[in-house]
């Protein structure tokens, strides 16, 4: 996993426990609830160290804040993280105890942070969890829930490459338009087939090759992430974990537009500085990838899944806004969609 810089600390609440079935570490971070109860994914990892693990809690619910303010939504930050041992992911009965172990975590926060699914983990994973606290979202359908909430980021992202390219090249068409997606997991490879649908040109890289053949029948070049990041493209699409643009590839990529899926994508935020001074175009990703957390909020009240297509569409015009606010500023768009949400978040807090 990318380094990541000391953070400071401006949370509400940081939960770290010992699993009392497994021992391993189960953390919860809650960064805001000034719109509503903090509502945020359970991400199952290996990390190098529980402090490792906690750090990542503290970023991605902060990013979680920002996101459901600046796209509108009535809850807060939170995140959740399953620290695992080095090895291939556990199943059967270690992963249901390791779930079970998070929804204890869970119950200590006493409703202020509601858990869904995120990298490592499904929604058959959220019904184990669901076995020990109702404060879960992104359950199976048959459950009441709406499912996998990947397909909703996906459409979310695809919409913001849309919004970046009208604003880069004067058309949000993307069909000729060339998209390095990084990243092939639920996200990604579901963002490819859409790009791929709408006529982009596409490379796609993973780590894991299991998902080579269904994107080489999309008429992608399959290639390394490495390889990927440097590629010569219209649109950068991180689709993997955070952290993958730094202090030493800033200066080396040769796309015109970052657009993805994965959280936190710079390693620290002066590279967004770094990025408009090469002409880069960065598209927040907290923006971006809102699709998800748009339908997994709809939970909260009566789900509508037209509403959370509705959602995800709307991305776009958010984005749009968004550009044309930094232009008329001066800002970079990471700083103005900055703005929009403390705005926000100040009001409430009023």
């Amino acid at each position: 996993m990318p380094e990541t810089p000391l953070i400071s600390l401006d949370h509400e609440e940081l939960v770290i426990r010992r699993g009392r079935r497994t021992g391993a570490y189960t953390i919860v971070a809650v960064h805001s609830t000034a719109l509503g109860p903090a509502l945020g994914g359970c991400r199952m990892w290996r990390y190098e160290s529980s402090a490792d693990g906690a750090r990542d809690a503290l970023r991605l619910s902060r990013a979680m804040t920002f996101k459901s303010a600046a796209c509108g939504l009535d809850v807060g930050g939170g995140k959740g993280v399953i620290c695992l041992e080095p090895g291939t992911p556990p199943t059967g009965t270690v992963r249901r105890d390791l779930l079970l172990d998070m929804a204890d975590t869970i119950n200590v926060l006493d409703g202020n942070y509601i858990t869904a699914e995120d990298v490592g983990t499904s929604s058959r994973d959220m019904a184990v969890i669901a076995e020990g606290t109702k404060w879960v979202t992104g359950l199976d359908r048959r459950r009441g829930g709406s499912g996998d909430p990947s397909p909703y980021t996906a459409m979310g992202v695809e919409y913001a490459i849309r919004a970046c390219c009208e604003n880069r090249f004067g058309s949000r068409d993307l069909k000729g338009r060339s998209v390095a997606v990084v990243g092939a997991g639920r996200v990604g490879s579901q963002l490819a087939k859409r790009l791929a649908k709408a006529g982009a040109k596409l490379i796609v890289a993973d780590i894991d090759e299991r998902q080579r053949e269904a994107m080489e029948k999309l008429g992608a070049r399959w290639t390394d992430p490495s390889s990927a990041m440097l590629a010569d493209v219209d649109v950068l699409a991180p689709c993997a974990l955070g952290g993958v643009i730094d202090q030493v590839n800033v200066g080396l990529l040769r796309c015109r537009i970052v657009c993805g899926s994965a959280n936190n994508q710079l390693a620290h935020e002066g590279l967004a500085d770094d990025l408009a001074a090469r002409g880069i175009l960065y598209a927040p990703d907290f923006i971006a990838n809102a699709g998800g957390i748009i339908n997994v909020s709809l939970e909260l009240g009566n789900y509508d899944p037209a509403l959370a297509r509705e959602g995800a569409r709307h991305i776009e015009h958010t984005m749009s806004e968004l550009l044309a606010i930094a232009e008329e500023t001066g800002d970079t768009p990471l700083a103005a969609a900055y703005r929009l949400a403390r705005a926000r978040l100040e009001r409430a807090r009023r």
